[in-house]
């Protein structure tokens, strides 16, 4: 096992509430690769949404295709960086900024999360910060097995002597105290090698995030959160979920299953290429079939060089039975997760879906009759300055990603002793922090 290993990805330090800070997101998909520049400001609570500090401005933002990239992993670190670079550039001259280090998402490496419990005896009779911080390091390396890298270690509540639904111990007096946290892993070497395309452009990661998560304080309402929510993040190589509880993230989990495998059935089934199922699944993408369907008739190109081939007639009717049959196979899998997830025991929570797949027509109807719940598709909330392409669901990962610092300060950072080695070109709110991945190595 490497020192890598179960150790917890770059956390960035909590936002100063009066400050007003410089941030990027970059979100590396399957499809697409997107990288938003924003100005963070100080906003009075009255005007920002629960939980926020900070009014978000967007100053530069891009969106191209993605490349070296299958299910949300590194496959090819060349053609991954170059796409990183092009990204990352197209929104720094929007922004008329340098970005030297981003905000980054993960979807890839089996997310998973799990609640645990972690106790230990309070000595000095009043519990502490270091307390606090010493049992949920216990309880993070616990839940982290081998080869997995740490996301997200978020305590959920506390216990005092066995005394439920503490929501801050500190101060409090108690024998024992206990915590209950989510701990979110993915593969190590997922994260290493998303990281390592990052690093090779010259960028350094002020922190990694699970795209479920992100996307959830992206577009969840404060009474969505409150009653218990499933956020569905459907990208194009994987599906991911996080499900909320009395506001709190609970539970994450993830599968590699996404909008291209849809697109690859479409390239299949009707013998066209893969760009042209891509364009028929987004000019005519559909899970609804109505009488009218099976009359209607469209010429497809066929897939081979030669431009004698005849095209082919197929009706609207075949292309929504090709694409129901694989958003049925993955609303049943992420059923499935759910059930085994905190989710089953709330009756009143809903689900809401982000991603790009998640804009096919009818998909909400389809995952309501799936799943037995409400859902709604969710698109970005509270930010301004937004360009229309960007209020869809499809982006509800690289905007989350813009809140996340704001939410920094409720998870639990293991501390490094080379943290207080800073490079010497540390500049304002983010500094290079790129030390987690040469340890690694």
């Amino acid at each position: 096992m490497t020192g890598f290993d179960r150790t917890q990805t770059p956390k960035t330090r909590p936002m100063p509430p009066h400050r007003t800070a410089m941030v990027a997101s970059l979100d590396i998909g399957t499809s697409k690769i997107a990288c938003m520049i924003a100005r963070l400001k100080p906003s009075p609570p009255k005007d920002a949404l629960r939980g926020r500090t900070h009014a978000i401005e967007l100053v530069g933002y891009s969106q191209i295709q993605s490349r070296g990239v299958k299910a949300g992993a590194v496959v090819d670190m060349v053609e991954c960086e170059k796409a990183i670079r092009h990204a990352v550039a197209l929104a720094e001259r929007m922004a008329k900024v340098r970005v030297e280090s981003v905000l980054l998402s993960v979807s890839a490496g089996r997310l998973q999360g799990q609640l645990i419990e972690a106790a230990a005896d309070i000595k000095g009779g009043a519990v502490t910060s270091d307390d606090v911080s010493r049992v949920t390091s216990t309880g993070m390396h616990h839940a982290t097995a081998p080869g997995r890298a740490v996301l997200h270690a978020l305590p959920v509540g506390y216990t005092l002597d066995g005394v439920k639904g503490i929501r801050d111990p500190r101060g409090m007096v108690a024998r024992q105290f206990g915590v209950d946290m989510n701990v979110v892993t993915t593969d190590a070497t997922v994260a290493k090698n998303i990281m390592l395309a990052v690093e090779r452009c010259h960028l350094s990661v002020e922190a990694m995030a699970a795209s479920p998560y992100v996307a959830g304080l992206s577009v969840l309402t404060d009474d969505e959160a409150d009653l218990g929510a499933a956020l569905i993040e459907m990208g194009a190589g994987t599906t991911t979920m996080a499900i909320y509880s009395a506001g709190r993230f609970v539970h994450s989990s993830g599968f590699a299953l996404g909008g291209h495998h849809i697109t690859m059935d479409l390239a299949r089934g009707l013998g066209a290429c893969i760009a042209d199922a891509e364009r028929i699944k987004t000019l005519y993408g559909t899970v609804l079939t109505g009488g009218s369907d099976a009359r209607e008739l469209m010429s497809i190109p066929a897939a081979g060089d030669n431009e004698r081939d005849t095209p082919q007639v197929i009706s609207r009717a075949t292309i929504a039975n090709i694409i129901r049959h694989r958003a049925e196979e993955i609303f049943e899998m992420v059923r499935d997760r759910l059930a085994d997830s905190p989710f089953a025991a709330e009756p009143r929570a809903r689900v809401v879906l982000s991603g790009g797949a998640s804009q096919l027509t009818g998909i909400p109807e389809l995952a309501t009759r799936i799943l037995g719940r409400p859902v709604r598709v969710g698109r970005p909330l509270g930010f301004g300055r937004l360009p229309q392409e960007a209020k869809s669901a499809s982006f509800a990962v690289p905007t989350g990603l813009l809140v996340y610092p704001q939410y920094a300060h409720l998870e639990h950072i293991e501390p490094r002793h080379s943290r207080q080695v800073r490079s010497a070109d540390h500049a304002g709110y983010f500094g290079k922090v790129g030390r987690w991945l040469r340890e690694g190595f």
